[in-house]
């Protein structure tokens, strides 16, 4: 990609459109020699070459706060690792917890964080040492793992409405219903999915031939910004990657929006009141829970979409607040909105106090 900090000749510069209306310029091999400190090759080699590596930017115009950027992401990591480690341990050491809305749960802290854990380390180590080299194949996994468990963690939230929608609209199957097999089933048929929807990335990126820059301007080797780089024919990765975007985010949103229709009809029909605004606080957390999962995802579509003047270093940003918000806030909603959980938290606390 042509370093932005440079102005180039435009007869020089072609300029066309990536996945969600992304800009992406292609740059003549003399170009890229002159203003690329981090050219591969001189100017007596090909003009394409497939890098061993590739250097990631970080937050290219903000280089001089990475230091201050450093602090919030980091401190999120902390929080998403000690909240879901602590669901983790709250469920498997309390008997009355083992049941399939805790298993799901259980499911989303481990998705939460391998998602988080992808990221996090080669941001600090660029923000704090400016380790900014990546491994080719490295690039190529941390690209698999962030979009694979993404999908994950969506395919999580539609279980987790499935749940809830046989719990309300039809209790007395409910422990038929969702027993421990099924539940396996379940949780292995997301995992498929997620994985399915995520290696062919990684596959179609790697035969693509790159141009003479392995400069990436992100924090992470991100699908987009990683094939914008390459001097070929990138429409079947766009395309790939619009299908992936649109199943996980714009399908699975319209999945829990049915689930949760017949849930909401179900709990209108209650006779009382109580009963009403019990029923409903029981998908409460969940509710909350997508809404910080989605929305994000769903703006960050939207303005890599129509956002074209958007600046690249917001687009980096938020990006990576999506990866590490939703990690970071479930425990949190999970753990103050289930009153067997927070009953645990609790007994925890006071019997060390004590």
């Amino acid at each position: 990609i042509c370093p932005v900090t440079f102005t180039l000749d435009p007869g020089h510069l072609q300029e066309d459109r990536g996945i969600y209306g992304t800009r992406r310029r292609h740059c003549s091999a003399s170009e890229l020699d002159t203003f690329s400190p981090y050219s591969m090759s001189d100017s007596n080699t090909t003009d394409f070459t497939n890098p061993s590596t590739f250097i990631l930017l970080g937050v290219p115009g903000l280089e001089a706060t990475h230091i201050w950027l450093s602090i919030p992401f980091c401190t999120m990591y902390i929080i998403a690792i000690l909240g879901n480690f602590t669901i983790l341990f709250i469920v498997k050491t309390e008997p009355s917890l083992h049941g399939p809305m805790y298993y799901f749960l259980c499911m989303l802290a481990v998705t939460d964080l391998v998602l988080c854990t992808s990221t996090v380390p080669k941001m600090m180590s660029i923000f704090w040492f400016n380790s900014r080299e990546i491994d080719f194949n490295a690039c190529l996994t941390q690209m698999f793992f962030i979009h694979c468990f993404f999908a994950i963690e969506s395919g999580i939230f539609i279980a987790m409405a499935f749940d809830r929608y046989v719990a309300i609209c039809d209790p007395l199957r409910h422990s038929t219903t969702l027993r421990n097999p099924t539940v396996a089933k379940i949780g292995l048929a997301v995992v498929l999915r997620g994985s399915t929807l995520a290696l062919p990335c990684p596959l179609l990126a790697r035969q693509l031939p790159y141009c003479r820059t392995n400069i990436i301007p992100h924090t992470c080797c991100e699908h987009i910004a990683m094939v914008n780089l390459a001097c070929a024919d990138t429409r079947i990765n766009n395309y790939y990657g619009l299908i992936v975007a649109s199943s996980t985010i714009c399908l699975d949103m319209v999945f829990i929006a049915v689930s949760y229709t017949q849930i909401l009809r179900a709990i209108f029909s209650l006779p009382t009141k109580d009963a009403r605004l019990k029923t409903f606080l029981t998908c409460g957390s969940h509710l909350i829970a997508i809404l910080a999962f989605y929305i994000p995802g769903l703006f960050t579509i939207l303005t890599y979409r129509f956002g074209h003047n958007v600046a690249l270093h917001f687009h980096i940003l938020f990006g990576n607040v999506c990866l590490l918000v939703p990690p970071m806030l479930n425990p949190i909603i999970f753990g103050v909105r289930t009153k067997q959980i927070r009953d645990r938290v609790l007994r925890l606390f006071t019997h060390k106090g004590t």
